[in-house]
């Protein structure tokens, strides 16, 4: 027999078993759907990640943070290192993150926010372009800012561009020691006068009497001091108006600040003495080095961010950054082991998926079975007429590759549009919670071609037995027992 005459027989024996064959198409059907719904959950949540990625620039970024010892020191990140992580191969622009919480007034709200200092270089990467109105500061003395979606919730603004033009007064508070030691020196309620004229002079030869003394104003003197860091700091105030408003959909370690500002009008708001944690008082007062000044010659950052050049090296570039005794932190690495990640999560959705697969395999192996017991006639006819064991065998095997075929087209289809049900679903939850809406499921081509093919294999597979079985079918006894 030729390929078409097997082709057209086997659909004909399907055929006449209407009932049979619509019930093993249906397990087919729903296995291979379910194979393919599950695979473009996967594929969708990778596909998203790589587009957000990609859109943000986060595999041309590298962030670079202090490293310390076992005795908590390092080196910082200031001026110095910033100019060395600038020249390193590979890097195209380094910028600081100084966060620094300020109080932002607008002409209907007073609130709290973090801002952070924008070089207008760090303004025109991809980071920093996603803007859903208006256009980043001009240059690093503007009085501009560009706030984030965040801010507007903060602000009570609806749309982003009402937001533009909106004037505001931003104000932030600066430790400084000058206020400690007038603090630490000050007298107003006269205690310390008091005390002191309480002292008995003639008691001072005394070494515990007069240890008791210093002890004593030697505390006072430093509450007084911590209150007046803490507490009596400088207020620096600067007007700026909003030029561009950004969207705030990025990854949660790529949080920004709500608040974007020059990097030359940020620098007034920068800590003086000390840093904002009081903790480097601390350090400084057991080093003994509080009127030293600081450690460096001006302010250090939390972060650095690098722009990579896209064929950078970022193994070479990390290593680069280790070298000067800093950490560093590259999406693109992350991502190599969030792609190990997918593999291993793709591979448990597969697993599932052939489950379902195995089972509407027995589905076929029974109809293909029943088949050979109500066609043992027909099976001996051909072999009397010539077939041989092969022409029989071939035969049920094509019968099963029509199923396995058939049903798989029509689960591919049957799971495309279960996820793209998911996927609608999926978008409605995320808008009614205010989360960025993404589509979670994907459809590649790929997933389709490969869900065929299994289809296909699986059929053929549960078919090779009472194929096997139907070529083992002896003419005489089958025509005899007619």
């Amino acid at each position: 027999m030729t390929a078409a005459d097997l082709l057209g027989v086997s659909i004909g024996n399907l055929w006449r078993m209407k009932l049979r064959t619509f019930l093993t198409l249906s397990g087919v059907i729903i296995a291979v759907g379910a194979f393919v719904a599950m695979l473009s959950f996967g594929a969708g949540n990778r596909r998203t990640f790589n587009e957000q990625a990609e859109s943000l620039g986060l595999f041309q970024t590298m962030h670079v943070y202090p490293a310390e010892n076992e005795e908590g020191e390092g080196p910082f990140l200031d001026a110095a290192a910033l100019e060395s992580l600038a020249a390193l191969p590979g890097v195209r622009l380094a910028y600081p993150f100084q966060g620094v919480d300020v109080t932002v007034r607008t002409a209907d709200s007073v609130f709290t926010a973090e801002a952070q200092a924008l070089p207008a270089e760090a303004a025109r990467t991809r980071m920093y372009t996603r803007l859903a109105a208006g256009t980043p500061p001009g240059d690093d003395q503007a009085k501009e800012a560009l706030v984030t979606e965040e801010f507007l919730d903060m602000a009570g603004i609806g749309l982003p561009d009402s937001a533009l033009g909106l004037s505001l007064i931003v104000e932030a508070r600066r430790a400084v020691l000058d206020s400690a030691m007038i603090h630490a020196l000050d007298d107003p309620d006269g205690e310390r006068g008091r005390r002191l004229a309480e002292v008995r002079v003639d008691s001072l030869l005394d070494p515990g009497y007069r240890r008791r003394v210093l002890r004593r104003e030697a505390g006072d003197a430093a509450a007084r001091f911590l209150d007046g860091f803490l507490n009596a700091r400088e207020t620096v105030r600067d007007t700026l108006t909003v030029s561009g408003v950004l969207r705030s959909d990025g990854p949660r370690r790529l949080r920004i600040p709500p608040l974007l500002i020059p990097e030359g009008a940020a620098r007034r708001f920068e800590d003086g003495f000390f840093a904002e944690d009081p903790a480097e008082l601390f350090v400084a007062l057991r080093r003994g080095a509080l009127f030293d000044g600081p450690r460096r010659p001006g302010p250090s950052y939390a972060q650095i961010t690098l722009d990579l050049d896209p064929r950078a090296s970022h193994a070479a570039v990390g290593d680069s950054i280790r070298a000067l005794g800093f950490r560093a932190f590259s999406y693109a690495e992350r991502f190599a082991e969030m792609r190990r990640f997918f593999f291993y999560f793709d591979l448990a959705l597969a697993a599932v998926g052939m489950v379902a697969l195995v089972t509407a395999s027995l589905g076929i192996v029974n109809t293909m079975v029943m088949s050979i017991s109500e066609r043992r006639r027909e099976i001996g006819v051909l072999k009397s007429l010539g077939a041989d064991d092969r022409d029989i065998r071939v035969l049920f095997l094509v019968e099963s590759a029509v199923i396995g075929v058939v049903g798989s087209l029509a689960g591919i289809g049957f799971g495309w549009l279960v996820a793209r049900i998911a996927s609608f679903a999926a978008r409605l939850y995320m808008e009614r919670e205010g989360l960025p809406a993404a589509d979670l499921f994907a459809t590649p081509l790929w997933l389709s071609a490969i869900a065929l093919a299994i289809g296909l294999a699986v059929s053929l597979l549960a078919g090779s037995y009472p194929a096997a079985r139907a070529a083992r079918v002896d003419p005489v006894e089958a025509l005899r027992s007619e």
